[in-house]
């Protein structure tokens, strides 16, 4: 096998030509196979095998700088650059990442997970090496759904400045993680069927560069190219900001891959590299479904079907439900996504109520405003998003939401711990942020029923804005006998006794119950209140408590820093109160990646800690 060559950085190079086709072969099924068991990003990482092959035998890593966009297609980076055998611990605590790391290889130039990032950092390489008077390579590559975000133009704004050579690669595969939607799919289209003006100036520009003088002669004609190149190509958007192109060129033949790179390598500005793959490429079963098997669970690698335990409905699965029963009623309910229909809930509201359903592209800043704007024409908005990316979209909550006092729901998914994707995955800072900001409502419901009640609280009995903040993964159906109709800003006393008082946040409801369950086996008086409403503090019952209850213990799936049990300590502060508030948050730090229940026993959330501490404490307090 030619795979088992590639132990070490820089292997590629040492391998024949004849080889490259087999090595492509041999990656995409070390990929299934490995994948099949651990899950993570498959058809992202299948369509780039030829293209990360080629840039690793084109360009002289790490000395010159590799960045990928999101980052999730960079397992067959990470096989090349001598981390094959770390996959049977892909995501799992403590080994390999799903993206880049810069604290685990120098092979990986700048850490990634969110998208349409790379440009902006290549720039700053770019930058930093001409004020260093360095030599290397800056390679950022870029998908076309990330082109749907802003903050790629922004870049691609500033690229055309460059006064010395800058690469970027766009990886076209039509896709986000959804279908792609917009103005660039349709340039990038065109521009795809161009087919006949790449393969004329490929043979042009092959043949001026070998002849003597044949760069000025290139410099003298780049005068007429553009004419010429408009009656082939109707749409040259990247030429026209000031950054030259090259392609399209098929991004699954390696040796035309390497020689475009080439010829990218001697243009001495800002250069963008077309590069047409196909999501999934190589596994029929992804090739047919990318959606599916952009991020996918552990699955049978004969047919492609998840290995899906016995559960019941998720978080996401209810929300959809509840928005499309709402919907049916009201017809001023609106649906919007950043790219994620699938992964929020909202194909199937896609496919009942079209006119109102909007998917905005990966653009979480213009989802908001854009949703303001529909709410101050008199609609009802759902943005429906990760809690992960929805911080980037601070300010506009804040200026375009939040001092307008609109009516826009927001509906964050995976919100707290979200497991192997890590770092920049975990919705942990969102009751922070989210409370800091004037005007805003925050509501976590303890499991699936109270997100149906709460999201038609939030539609139809409310106005302004509020975020339903709800986790990943299988809903909650515990406490159904705990149905209190929601209040604005009021708590539900779930037991009332004495001595400590349990009030928790949403699915640390189900944590704080078992916690209660150790207490009063141990004979302690235990009172257990789901919070319901992070903003605003139920003042008056929190008050009340603590006029009977000596220890008072706040359980989030947050940060500590300006989170739920920071304001309800802060409150009890301020009211003079006598009561101790013990905090159970997540560290003010980044979590990195592992299963929810390790990462919950290792960050010190989870029950049996949990119990210990406020055992501790309150022995403490007689």
């Amino acid at each position: 096998m030619i795979l088992e060559k590639i132990n070490k950085p820089n292997d590629i190079k040492k391998l024949d030509p004849i080889e490259y086709n087999q090595l492509a072969d041999e990656i995409r099924q070390f990929l299934v196979e490995k994948i099949s068991v651990s899950g993570g990003h498959l058809a992202s990482n299948l369509g780039v095998v030829e293209l990360t092959m080629a840039l690793h035998l084109v360009f002289n890593l790490p000395q010159d700088k590799l960045i990928w966009d999101v980052g999730h297609q960079a397992y067959t980076h990470k096989i090349l650059t001598g981390r094959k055998n770390q996959f049977d611990q892909l995501r799992k605590f403590g080994g390999m990442s799903g993206f880049p790391k810069r604290n685990e290889s120098d092979f990986d130039a700048f850490d990634t997970g969110h998208s349409s990032t790379s440009i902006s950092a290549g720039i700053g390489y770019v930058a930093a090496r001409e004020m260093n008077n360095e030599l290397y390579n800056v390679i950022s590559v870029i998908g076309d759904g990330a082109l749907t975000g802003g903050m790629a133009y922004e870049a691609l704004n500033n690229a055309s400045r460059a006064k010395s050579n800058f690469i970027i690669v766009l990886n076209d595969n039509k896709m986000s993680i959804s279908e792609n939607v917009g103005g660039i799919s349709n340039v990038l289209s065109d521009i795809r069927s161009s087919d006949s003006y790449y393969d004329l100036k490929e043979g042009v520009m092959n043949t001026l560069y070998k002849l003597p003088k044949g760069d000025a002669i290139v410099n003298k004609i780049k005068k007429t190219k553009s004419n010429i190149k408009q009656l082939i190509i109707p749409n040259q958007f990247f030429e026209g900001m000031g950054i030259s192109y090259l392609g399209p060129v098929n991004g699954h033949d390696i040796n035309k891959l390497i020689k475009i790179f080439k010829v990218a390598k001697r243009i001495d500005h800002a250069v963008l590299v077309h590069v047409v793959t196909q999501k999934g490429h190589g596994y029929k079963p992804a090739e047919r479904n990318p959606s599916k098997f952009h991020g996918i669970s552990p699955f049978d690698i004969k047919t492609g079907d998840v290995l899906k335990k016995n559960s019941g409905p998720s978080y996401s699965d209810i929300f959809s439900q509840a928005i499309c029963r709402l919907a049916k009623k009201d017809k001023k309910i609106t649906a919007v996504t950043a790219a994620m229909p699938d992964g929020t809930g909202l194909k199937k509201f896609s496919k009942w109520f079209p006119e109102r359903f909007f998917d905005v592209g990966i653009a979480e800043e213009h989802a908001v405003t854009f949703s303001a704007g529909m709410a101050a024409g008199g609609m009802k908005p759902v943005f429906a998003v990760y809690s992960s990316f929805l911080q980037r979209a601070y300010d506009q909550i804040l200026h375009d939401v939040c001092i307008q006092q609109l009516h826009v729901v927001f509906a964050i998914d995976r919100a707290g711990l979200v497991g192997s994707d890590g770092e920049t995955h975990q919705g942990i800072f969102d009751l922070s942020y989210l409370s800091s900001i004037p005007n805003m409502t925050v509501f976590a419901p303890k499991n699936g029923q109270e997100l149906k009640a709460g999201l038609e609280f939030a539609l139809e009995n409310f106005q302004g804005p509020v975020a339903l903040r709800y986790p990943r993964g299988e809903a909650i159906t515990k406490f159904e006998e705990f149905n209190e109709p929601i209040i604005y800003g009021k708590s539900e006393v779930m037991y009332m006794e004495s001595d400590i008082v349990l009030a928790a946040v949403g699915g640390m409801v189900e944590t704080a119950d078992s916690v209660r369950n150790n207490l009063k086996a141990k004979g302690y008086k235990v009172s257990l209140v789901n919070a319901r409403f992070v903003k605003p503090l139920d003042e008056s019952l929190i008050f009340k408590l603590c006029t009977n209850h000596k220890l008072v213990v706040t359980l989030e799936e947050n940060v500590q820093t300006g989170g739920f049990g920071e304001r309800v300590c802060q409150l009890i502060n301020e009211l003079q109160l006598k009561s101790y508030v013990l905090n159970i948050s997540l560290p003010d730090d980044y979590i990195e990646h592992g299963s929810v229940d390790i990462l919950k026993a290792e960050t010190g959330i989870d029950a049996e800690a949990v119990t210990e501490r406020v055992i501790s404490v309150y022995e403490n307090l007689k």
